[in-house]
Protein backbone atom coordinates (compact mmCIF):
# COMPACT_ATOMS: atom_id res chain seq x y z
CA UNK A 1 0.00 0.00 0.00
CA UNK A 2 1.38 3.37 -0.98
CA UNK A 3 0.85 6.37 1.21
CA UNK A 4 1.20 9.73 -0.40
CA UNK A 5 2.43 12.49 1.82
CA UNK A 6 1.93 16.09 0.73
CA UNK A 7 4.30 18.46 2.46
CA UNK A 8 2.79 21.72 3.72
CA UNK A 9 3.97 24.70 1.69
CA UNK A 10 6.77 26.65 3.25
CA UNK A 11 6.55 30.36 3.81
CA UNK A 12 9.08 30.87 1.05
CA UNK A 13 6.75 29.10 -1.37
CA UNK A 14 3.73 31.22 -0.49
CA UNK A 15 2.26 33.49 -3.11
CA UNK A 16 1.47 37.06 -2.19
CA UNK A 17 -2.18 37.80 -2.83
CA UNK A 18 -4.04 41.08 -2.82
CA UNK A 19 -7.47 40.73 -1.24
CA UNK A 20 -10.05 43.40 -1.89
CA UNK A 21 -13.13 43.46 0.31
CA UNK A 22 -16.05 44.86 -1.64
CA UNK A 23 -18.56 47.03 0.18
CA UNK A 24 -21.73 48.71 -1.02
CA UNK A 25 -21.62 52.36 -2.06
CA UNK A 26 -22.15 54.43 1.13
CA UNK A 27 -22.87 57.70 -0.70
CA UNK A 28 -26.65 57.54 -0.15
CA UNK A 29 -26.17 57.40 3.63
CA UNK A 30 -23.80 60.36 3.59
CA UNK A 31 -26.12 62.39 1.38
CA UNK A 32 -29.07 61.52 3.62
CA UNK A 33 -27.13 62.84 6.60
CA UNK A 34 -26.39 66.08 4.75
CA UNK A 35 -30.00 66.46 3.62
CA UNK A 36 -31.45 65.98 7.10
CA UNK A 37 -29.08 68.25 9.02
CA UNK A 38 -29.34 71.09 6.51
CA UNK A 39 -33.15 70.83 6.54
CA UNK A 40 -33.27 71.08 10.33
CA UNK A 41 -30.60 73.80 10.58
CA UNK A 42 -32.16 75.93 7.81
CA UNK A 43 -35.53 75.90 9.57
CA UNK A 44 -33.83 77.65 12.50
CA UNK A 45 -32.05 80.18 10.27
CA UNK A 46 -35.30 81.07 8.51
CA UNK A 47 -37.13 81.51 11.83
CA UNK A 48 -39.54 78.67 11.13
CA UNK A 49 -38.24 77.02 14.30
CA UNK A 50 -36.34 78.50 17.25
CA UNK A 51 -33.18 77.56 19.12
CA UNK A 52 -30.58 74.90 18.46
CA UNK A 53 -31.48 72.35 21.15
CA UNK A 54 -33.05 69.94 18.67
CA UNK A 55 -30.64 70.82 15.88
CA UNK A 56 -27.64 69.55 17.86
CA UNK A 57 -28.51 65.80 17.86
CA UNK A 58 -29.15 65.84 14.11
CA UNK A 59 -25.88 67.71 13.58
CA UNK A 60 -24.01 65.04 15.55
CA UNK A 61 -25.69 61.87 14.33
CA UNK A 62 -26.67 62.79 10.75
CA UNK A 63 -24.46 65.70 9.84
CA UNK A 64 -21.36 64.21 11.45
CA UNK A 65 -21.61 60.46 12.01
CA UNK A 66 -23.48 59.57 8.82
CA UNK A 67 -20.99 61.49 6.69
CA UNK A 68 -17.97 60.11 8.55
CA UNK A 69 -19.40 56.61 8.04
CA UNK A 70 -19.75 57.29 4.32
CA UNK A 71 -16.25 58.73 4.22
CA UNK A 72 -14.68 55.65 5.80
CA UNK A 73 -16.28 53.30 3.29
CA UNK A 74 -15.54 55.58 0.36
CA UNK A 75 -11.86 55.25 1.26
CA UNK A 76 -12.35 51.48 0.76
CA UNK A 77 -13.82 52.27 -2.66
CA UNK A 78 -10.81 54.47 -3.44
CA UNK A 79 -13.36 57.22 -4.03
CA UNK A 80 -11.23 60.23 -3.20
CA UNK A 81 -14.01 62.76 -3.79
CA UNK A 82 -16.59 61.07 -1.55
CA UNK A 83 -14.09 60.12 1.14
CA UNK A 84 -12.61 63.61 1.37
CA UNK A 85 -15.81 65.66 1.12
CA UNK A 86 -17.91 63.45 3.41
CA UNK A 87 -15.06 63.27 5.92
CA UNK A 88 -14.43 67.00 5.91
CA UNK A 89 -18.07 67.93 6.38
CA UNK A 90 -18.60 65.22 8.96
CA UNK A 91 -15.99 66.92 11.13
CA UNK A 92 -17.50 70.29 10.20
CA UNK A 93 -20.82 69.36 11.79
CA UNK A 94 -19.11 68.04 14.90
CA UNK A 95 -17.41 71.42 15.27
CA UNK A 96 -20.64 73.31 14.68
CA UNK A 97 -22.55 71.14 17.16
CA UNK A 98 -19.88 71.65 19.82
CA UNK A 99 -19.97 75.41 19.21
CA UNK A 100 -23.74 75.43 19.74
CA UNK A 101 -23.36 73.39 22.92
CA UNK A 102 -20.78 75.83 24.30
CA UNK A 103 -22.93 78.83 23.33
CA UNK A 104 -25.89 77.28 25.14
CA UNK A 105 -23.97 77.34 28.42
CA UNK A 106 -23.84 73.56 28.79
CA UNK A 107 -20.18 73.76 29.82
CA UNK A 108 -20.69 76.62 32.23
CA UNK A 109 -21.38 80.36 32.14
CA UNK A 110 -17.68 81.29 31.98
CA UNK A 111 -17.14 79.48 28.70
CA UNK A 112 -20.40 80.82 27.32
CA UNK A 113 -19.39 84.37 28.21
CA UNK A 114 -16.10 83.91 26.35
CA UNK A 115 -17.80 83.04 23.05
CA UNK A 116 -16.75 85.22 20.11
CA UNK A 117 -18.85 84.39 17.05
CA UNK A 118 -16.19 85.80 14.73
CA UNK A 119 -13.92 82.86 15.53
CA UNK A 120 -16.26 80.31 13.97
CA UNK A 121 -16.51 82.68 11.03
CA UNK A 122 -12.85 82.02 10.21
CA UNK A 123 -13.55 78.28 10.31
CA UNK A 124 -16.40 78.90 7.87
CA UNK A 125 -13.98 80.83 5.66
CA UNK A 126 -11.52 77.93 5.44
CA UNK A 127 -14.36 75.52 4.73
CA UNK A 128 -15.63 77.85 2.01
CA UNK A 129 -12.21 77.74 0.32
CA UNK A 130 -12.17 73.95 0.65
CA UNK A 131 -15.71 73.72 -0.75
CA UNK A 132 -14.66 75.72 -3.81
CA UNK A 133 -11.97 73.10 -4.47
CA UNK A 134 -14.61 70.41 -3.92
CA UNK A 135 -16.88 72.14 -6.43
CA UNK A 136 -14.10 72.10 -9.02
CA UNK A 137 -13.64 68.37 -8.38
CA UNK A 138 -17.41 67.81 -8.59
CA UNK A 139 -17.39 68.94 -12.22
CA UNK A 140 -15.92 65.51 -12.96
CA UNK A 141 -18.64 63.57 -11.06
CA UNK A 142 -22.17 64.42 -12.16
CA UNK A 143 -24.41 67.46 -12.52
CA UNK A 144 -26.39 66.83 -9.32
CA UNK A 145 -23.33 66.73 -7.06
CA UNK A 146 -21.89 69.78 -8.82
CA UNK A 147 -25.09 71.77 -8.11
CA UNK A 148 -25.06 70.53 -4.51
CA UNK A 149 -21.50 71.80 -4.05
CA UNK A 150 -22.41 75.20 -5.54
CA UNK A 151 -25.16 75.63 -2.95
CA UNK A 152 -22.75 74.53 -0.21
CA UNK A 153 -20.36 77.24 -1.44
CA UNK A 154 -23.10 79.85 -1.11
CA UNK A 155 -24.06 78.53 2.32
CA UNK A 156 -20.50 78.76 3.62
CA UNK A 157 -19.91 82.17 2.06
CA UNK A 158 -23.04 83.48 3.75
CA UNK A 159 -22.06 81.97 7.09
CA UNK A 160 -18.57 83.46 6.79
CA UNK A 161 -19.75 87.01 6.08
CA UNK A 162 -22.54 86.81 8.67
CA UNK A 163 -20.25 85.51 11.44
CA UNK A 164 -17.19 87.68 10.83
CA UNK A 165 -19.35 90.73 10.15
CA UNK A 166 -21.20 90.27 13.43
CA UNK A 167 -24.61 89.69 11.88
CA UNK A 168 -25.07 90.71 8.24
CA UNK A 169 -28.71 90.40 7.25
CA UNK A 170 -28.29 89.62 3.54
CA UNK A 171 -25.55 87.07 4.25
CA UNK A 172 -27.69 85.32 6.86
CA UNK A 173 -30.59 85.14 4.40
CA UNK A 174 -28.35 83.83 1.61
CA UNK A 175 -26.99 81.14 3.92
CA UNK A 176 -30.49 80.11 5.00
CA UNK A 177 -31.88 79.71 1.48
CA UNK A 178 -28.70 78.08 0.19
CA UNK A 179 -29.04 75.57 3.04
CA UNK A 180 -32.62 74.80 2.01
CA UNK A 181 -31.42 74.23 -1.55
CA UNK A 182 -28.57 72.03 -0.31
CA UNK A 183 -31.05 69.88 1.58
CA UNK A 184 -33.34 69.55 -1.46
CA UNK A 185 -30.54 68.63 -3.87
CA UNK A 186 -28.96 66.28 -1.31
CA UNK A 187 -32.12 64.25 -0.70
CA UNK A 188 -32.62 63.94 -4.47
CA UNK A 189 -29.01 62.80 -4.87
CA UNK A 190 -29.46 60.38 -1.96
CA UNK A 191 -32.55 58.74 -3.47
CA UNK A 192 -31.08 58.70 -6.98
CA UNK A 193 -27.85 57.09 -5.77
CA UNK A 194 -29.74 54.47 -3.77
CA UNK A 195 -32.18 53.56 -6.55
CA UNK A 196 -29.59 53.63 -9.33
CA UNK A 197 -27.28 51.31 -7.39
CA UNK A 198 -30.15 49.08 -6.27
CA UNK A 199 -31.52 48.52 -9.78
CA UNK A 200 -28.13 48.62 -11.46
CA UNK A 201 -29.28 51.15 -14.03
CA UNK A 202 -30.05 54.90 -14.25
CA UNK A 203 -33.39 54.93 -12.42
CA UNK A 204 -33.26 58.62 -11.50
CA UNK A 205 -30.98 60.83 -13.60
CA UNK A 206 -28.01 62.53 -11.93
CA UNK A 207 -26.97 64.43 -15.05
CA UNK A 208 -23.76 64.24 -17.01
CA UNK A 209 -20.59 65.62 -15.47
CA UNK A 210 -20.05 69.25 -16.56
CA UNK A 211 -16.30 68.57 -17.06
CA UNK A 212 -15.46 72.28 -17.23
CA UNK A 213 -11.84 71.49 -16.47
CA UNK A 214 -11.43 68.42 -18.64
CA UNK A 215 -8.11 68.33 -20.47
Amino acid sequence: MNFYYMEEPKLSDSIERKVQIEVADPSAVGLLGLAVVTAVASSQKLGVTTGTAFVIPWAIFLGAMAQLYASAYDFNHKNLFGATVFGAFGFFWLGVAMSWIIASGAFGPELKAAVDGRQIGYAFLIYFLFAVAGTIAATATNLTLFIDMVFIDLLLLGLTVDSIGGGVHWAHGMAAYAEVATSAVSIYACCATFLNKFFGRPFWPMGAAPNFFKK
